[in-house]
Parts: structure tokens; sequence; C-alpha cells
């Protein structure tokens, strides 16, 4: 299994990013995929989700609103538009996969190494 994300950067405060993340070595359509944040120091928090059926969306609570997922089986490609960034921490996000329909605190069993996120001044 390989993701390959793209899209990371610096930006300013209330600015805005296109993550992109290409992954390959399994059925990209019958996985439900999303977005996970890793700050140092902290655990990997779940971001975003995506099922893979009805492209029905799930987001954390402190990004409801602001960011939003999409996928494209057709190049087994999953986005995250984020919007309205906020100061915080550097952060890697990394895009994930799993089996599990977007259910739970871990419904992912991959996850590739992700992209940096700084938002600062």
């Amino acid at each position: 299994v390989q993701f390959v994300e793209s899209g990371g950067g610096l930006v300013q405060p209330g600015g805005s990013l296109t993550l992109s993340c290409t992954a390959s070595g399994f059925t990209f359509a019958n996985y439900a995929v999303g977005w996970l944040r890793r700050v140092p120091g902290k655990e990997r928090e779940g971001v975003s989700c995506i099922l893979e059926k009805d492209g029905s969306t799930y987001y954390a609570d402190s990004v409801k609103g602001r960011f939003t997922v999409s996928r494209d089986n057709a190049k087994n490609t999953v986005y995250l538009q984020l919007n309205s960034l906020k100061p915080e921490h550097p952060a890697v996000s990394a895009c994930a996969a799993g089996p599990r329909h977007c259910a739970g605190k871990v419904w992912y069993d991959y996850w590739g190494r992700g992209t940096q996120v700084t938002v600062s001044s």
C-alpha cells in the first residue's frame, strides 16, 4: 500500500490549501479514505473521512465548516480542501484508508507519511 500526498506548505492565518493524495496497492473504490493530522508529541488525530460507496463525509469538530474532503475513484485520489486555516502547531496531514466505513476513532488500517502544513504569519 502506498500513498503520495502533496499540496502542503506555509500559509497565513485565514488562508487556504488543497491537499491531494494518490493511493495504490489496494482497491481504492472499496475503502473509506480520508485524512489524519499528526502533531509532534500528540496522538494522531482523524480529521476527515469519506465513504467508499455513497460519498458521505465525516469531520472532526475542530474542522467542521472549514475543511472539505472529496474523492475521485477513477484517479485513486482523495482531496482535502482546507479553508480559514488557524495558527496552530505545525502538523503533518496524512491520508489514510480503511475498511470500517469511517466508523470509530481508528477507522483506518493504512496511512501515508503525509505533507507538512504550517499556518503562520
